[in-house]
């Protein structure tokens, strides 16, 4: 009965799609291209709701993204280059093929082993690089994280945290000798290699850096803000104060319970 009423819901958000393609004048309007940004803004507003663990709202924006897969789907159809039904076919037969583990009779004993697989499985399929499928839109720090995860399943891997810390301060001294140097397209360089590797070892500690950073963003505001706030009710401007005074409210800020 489960699976039925599943089945219903999905054909359902289908049927809509569908005849709001056919009736609504926006909808009907759309092309990919015009989706692909409303599509981006979806997919990082699902990203709030996770890193929040908002669950009502993860489940409001899976179901735009649903919304968004399935307009993809139905104007491929109308320019006869493929279907919904294709669609599905197609990942269901990627995910048994790339699970012999499960569908086959390779045998894995760890997570690593079955990514390592995994990449072994796409070059079979004719990928180039084991970094091609990252995309090139990317943001830089989530790009970075893609690039170190699929070099380590090949080996290109450090082999103790303690050797990643090591590039680490390597890369923090290269980037004081360039930032003595004045030369700034040579520190913009080794700022990067500095970063880079600084989220090797975040990956290294098990750590998801994007997440980490975005943590430490929302952080700030709020501490920000309750500064501003304090700073409101004295009767004075932020612009007013000094660096000084500024700080002390900030470190007072920073005491306060419920701050992360």
């Amino acid at each position: 009965m489960e699976s039925e009423n599943l089945s219903k819901a999905f054909l359902r958000l289908v049927g809509i799609m569908d005849e709001l393609r056919e009736k609504c004048p926006w909808d009907r309007k759309q092309t990919i291209q015009t989706l692909r940004s409303l599509s981006i803004e979806e997919l990082y507003e699902l990203g709030d709701a996770i890193i929040t663990e908002d669950w009502p709202g993860i489940k409001e924006e899976l179901g735009d993204l649903f919304l968004h897969l399935l307009f993809y789907a139905r104007i491929a159809r109308e320019q006869n280059q493929f279907d919904l039904e294709e669609v599905l076919e197609g990942i269901s037969e990627k995910l048994i093929s790339r699970h012999p583990h499960i569908y086959g009779d390779i045998q894995v004993n760890s997570e690593e082993e079955v990514k390592q697989n995994w990449e072994k499985l796409k070059l079979r399929e004719g990928k180039k690089s084991v970094l091609s499928g990252v995309p090139v839109s990317l943001p830089a720090l989530v790009k970075a994280m893609r690039l170190q995860e699929k070099s380590k399943q090949v080996g290109f891997e450090w082999n103790h945290l303690s050797e990643v810390w090591e590039k680490v301060e390597e890369e923090k001294r290269e980037l004081m000798e360039a930032v003595e140097s004045g030369d700034r397209a040579h520190i913009e360089e080794e700022f990067g290699d500095l970063m880079f590797s600084m989220i090797n070892y975040a990956r290294f500690l098990q750590i998801d850096a994007e997440t980490a950073l975005e943590r430490t963003n929302r952080k700030f505001i709020d501490r920000f803000n309750k500064m501003e706030s304090a700073i409101a009710l004295s009767g004075k401007q932020i612009t007013d104060l000094s660096l000084t005074e500024l700080d002390a409210i900030w470190n007072t800020v920073k005491k306060q319970k419920n701050t992360d």
